[in-house]
This record gives C-alpha cells, structure tokens and sequence, in this order.
C-alpha cells in the first residue's frame, strides 16, 4: 500500500475534519483571477498549518486543470506541506491528460490523489467508463500516489459496496457525497454494510454549509447532489445559522459512527474562519 500522510490520518480512531476547496473559475478576468489564486493560497496555507486535510476540486476543463496543479505546487510557498493537499480528478478528460496530471502530482510532492468518475449529465466525456477503471491504470503509471475513490450513500447499498471493495476498486480511501443529519439513514446502511462485509476503506463523509435557504440556490444544488430543502428552510426559519446546521451535521454523523468528514462550500476567502465557527458550535 502507498504511503500517504492522509492514510496515516483516517487509520487513527476519533474524529476527523478536513475541508473541499475549489480552484478558481477559468472565465475571470486576470484581476479577478489573480485575487482568487491569492484567496485559495491564504486559505491553503492556514488550514494545512492548522494540520487539516484540504481536497481540491477537479473542474474537468482540461488543461486549466493541469496548470492549476502546478501553480498550487509552485506558488503555495515552502510552509505548506503538499501532502495535505488532495487534488481531485474525474475521469472527463483525455487519458492522456489524466496520465500526465497523476504523474505530475507525484513529482510536485502530494502523495495522494482523489480519483472519481464524474457528472455523466453535463460537460465532457469520460475517458474510461468508471473511476475505479481510471484508478487501476494511475496505479500501474504512478504506484506511490494513494488513491481515493467515491461512494454515495443516497443509492443502493450493495452498488456502493461494490465499487470501494478491494482490490478491484484500486482504493485506500474514499470520499462520500453530500450527507447531512437529514439523511443519516443512508449513512447508517452503509455503515453497517461495510461492517458485515468486514471492509475497512476509510470513508470520509460530505457535509455541506448551506449559506441560505433561498430556493433558487437549493434548487440549484440540488442538480448535483440530494438537497433537503424542506427540512433546511424550517431550521433557517427557526433562527439557526449556517454554522448551526452544518455542525449539526457533523455532530450527528459522528454519533453513528461517520467520524470522517470534509466540510464543503466554505469558499476561498476566509475559509479557516468559517471553518472555526463551524467547530465551535460543535
């Protein structure tokens, strides 16, 4: 098994919170680019020096991507250690840019890379039918990356089991979709189904801070991921904040058992504050 300082982290008992980032959007312009590359490095470099785990998203544009990589590796200074940086990649590029992205992951110094396959309903084609068939492939290219796979607790069990089960699944670690205390029932199967199948994968659990509960916002989430929009606007309602609910959240996945999380949608700007508040009310 590769080694990778992020293994080290989910194989020890107790909780675990580490956040998803996003890179900057390709269609600013270079003022505007330029403040959000600065925002990114801030947040990146407080949180890794806090000692969190940060997992950069993959914006499947193609070669922005491949240029990102190495501004992250070349520009976020000496201070941060890259292996706490976990750069995401979807199978929505050619096989020869995912090659190369693997490859140089590795020789910039991250050691882990978080492989999934990607919205099939929008933007580019996969280059391989699933992101285990991308994995087993970047594990032959570049064997000392550890690699991350997916599962999503809002679908069949057994289906998810399947596609983090070793060795076939070329996974040390996956990622979850969104969750939230509205949907630990899902959690909570696949908990269980893991256990009865005795497997071992560290699952780390997504948790979204909702900002607002305007519905165009929520309707517009919710084409990625299952929103439970209903429940949010009661709680908004009643007076909780978006920290509230989100460490609500996390309190209740960590009372089943889903110690493991990543907090999404906290922005580049101010990202270690948010986060803070978050933690305090947990």
């Amino acid at each position: 098994m590769p080694n990778a300082l992020i293994l080290e982290a989910l194989a020890k008992p107790g909780p675990l919170v580490s956040v998803e980032l996003r890179l900057p959007r390709t269609d600013l312009d270079r003022a505007g680019g330029m403040s959000a590359w600065i925002d990114l490095h801030h947040s990146l470099g407080r949180l890794t020096r806090d000692g969190l785990f940060v997992f950069l998203t993959d914006n499947a544009v193609g070669a922005a991507e491949e240029e990102s990589l190495a501004h992250v590796g070349a520009n976020v200074g000496a201070s941060v250690d890259l292996r706490r940086i976990v750069p995401i990649l979807t199978t929505k590029h050619t096989l020869e840019y995912c090659e190369t992205f693997a490859a140089r992951a590795a020789s910039d110094g991250f050691d882990a890379l978080t492989v999934l396959g990607g919205d099939t309903t929008v933007g580019a084609p996969r280059c391989v039918p699933h992101g285990r068939d991308l994995r087993e492939i970047l594990r032959a290219r570049v064997p000392s990356l550890a690699l991350g796979g997916w599962v999503n607790p809002h679908r069949t069990v057994e289906e998810q089991i399947g596609f983090i089960r070793p060795p076939h699944a070329y996974a040390e670690f996956a990622l979850s979709q969104i969750v939230s205390h509205h949907s630990l029932a899902g959690v909570a199967w696949l908990l269980e189904a893991m256990e009865r199948a005795r497997l071992t994968v560290p699952l780390v659990f997504g948790v979204f801070l909702y900002r607002s509960a305007n519905p165009a916002t929520l309707a517009t989430l919710g084409r990625f991921f299952p929103v439970p929009a209903e429940q949010l606007t009661r709680e908004f309602a009643g007076g909780a904040s978006a920290e509230d609910i989100c460490a609500r959240s996390i309190r209740e996945l960590r009372r089943i058992g889903a110690e493991k999380v990543y907090v999404s949608n906290l922005g580049n700007r101010g990202a270690g504050r948010r986060l803070t508040k978050i933690l305090e009310c947990v």
